[in-house]
């Protein structure tokens, strides 16, 4: 995958259907339900499209106010979709890159 911002991810990654089937699934409820807002999918568009600052993003007017951005970036952080530096650039860790293409692409009809 290379991402509009010029990143570049290859990623492969297996698991036994009897694993998956067997896993407890609620476990994946948190992690999940951080994608479940559009403002928060609109947020992990726009980093993966290049906006790494926190002022990038608040310039976007569909993110809402700035107490509303960082609440929204605080559930991806916790959830593991985004990673956050100590100069407040967000990006959405390489691990998860294709993973979250793939969980968009199943959503598809």
């Amino acid at each position: 995958v290379t991402l509009p911002s010029g990143e570049h991810y290859e990623w492969q990654q297996a698991h036994p259907a009897d694993d998956l089937l067997s896993d407890d699934w609620s476990q994946a409820a948190e992690t999940m339900s951080a994608l479940a807002h559009p403002v928060r999918l609109l947020l992990l568009r726009e980093i993966l499209h290049g906006a790494r600052t926190t002022a990038e993003l608040a310039a976007h007017e569909r993110l809402g106010t700035t107490g509303q951005l960082y609440h929204h970036l605080r559930q991806l952080v916790a959830a593991g979709w985004l990673r956050t530096t100590a100069r407040g650039r967000y990006g959405v860790p390489g691990e998860r890159v294709v993973p979250l293409l793939v969980v968009l692409a199943a959503t598809r009809r």
